[in-house]
């Protein structure tokens, strides 16, 4: 099970033979200026919200590859509009079986709306559980206590993708509380450098996270993370 990270938010986790592509915001990210969206690939593509920064390239995506698009309701009927043809609407606390393993659509503490400015339902993070291992992306949000229930629910949590910016979500210190609630040592940070309102000090980031003995990894544009060994017995879901 292997992460490769695209600038902000947007990564591809391979996992189970399949290319899940995450918040796939390529063209418009300065930092990212190197990317070609067209050459990313994609079998699932999960949307968290409908942010700009967030559903970005993901119609363009989505029909070029022929991807299964997945996200909230909203986003969903958005995206048919877009003339995507291929979509799975969720809901927070929903889970779904695929090929690859289960993908739970849980809560965010975020707003969302779409390109249009119409509104584009809850926000959302995911939890991909498969026989490699168990990963969760808490998409934009918040620290919110009931972190503790994800990790009941699904541990032990291999890898943490969660945002560190501040602003407009966690900032360093809630992100360590965040995995501190999730009991999960391996975070990938995400959602931060990519305008002003964002930016971080690297070298603190990672000071603060292995105080806490915790490994906070911090990928080049294009750069690829394996993620640790930490797996469960799979249950029916």
């Amino acid at each position: 099970m292997e992460v490769v990270y695209y600038g902000h938010s947007c990564f591809v986790l391979e996992i189970g033979g399949a290319h899940l592509l995450f918040d796939p915001f390529l063209s418009g990210n300065p930092l990212a200026a190197g990317l070609d969206a067209r050459e990313i690939p994609a079998d699932y593509v999960l949307l968290s919200h409908g942010h700009a920064d967030h559903i970005g390239d993901a119609p363009e995506i989505a029909k070029r590859t022929g991807a299964l698009v997945i996200s909230s309701f909203e986003v969903a009927e958005w995206l048919v509009k877009q003339g995507v043809e291929r979509v799975y609407a969720m809901n927070l606390g929903g889970k779904k079986r695929w090929p690859f393993g289960l993908v739970h659509y849980v809560p965010a503490f975020h707003s969302s709306s779409l390109p249009d400015g119409s509104y584009g339902g809850p926000a959302g993070g995911f939890v991909i559980r498969a026989a490699e291992g168990t990963i969760y992306y808490a998409g934009d949000t918040a620290l919110f206590g009931d972190m503790k229930l994800l990790r009941e629910m699904h541990h032990p949590i291999a890898l943490a993708i969660l945002p560190i910016g501040d602003t407009f979500t966690m900032g360093v210190e809630e992100a360590i509380r965040a995995a501190e609630l999730l009991e999960c040592r391996s975070v990938l940070g995400v959602h931060y450098d990519t305008f002003e309102g964002i930016r971080i000090d690297k070298q603190a980031a990672q000071e603060a996270f292995a105080a806490a003995d915790l490994d906070l990894h911090l990928l080049p544009i294009g750069g690829k993370l394996t993620v640790p060994q930490a797996k469960r017995t799979l249950e029916a879901g």
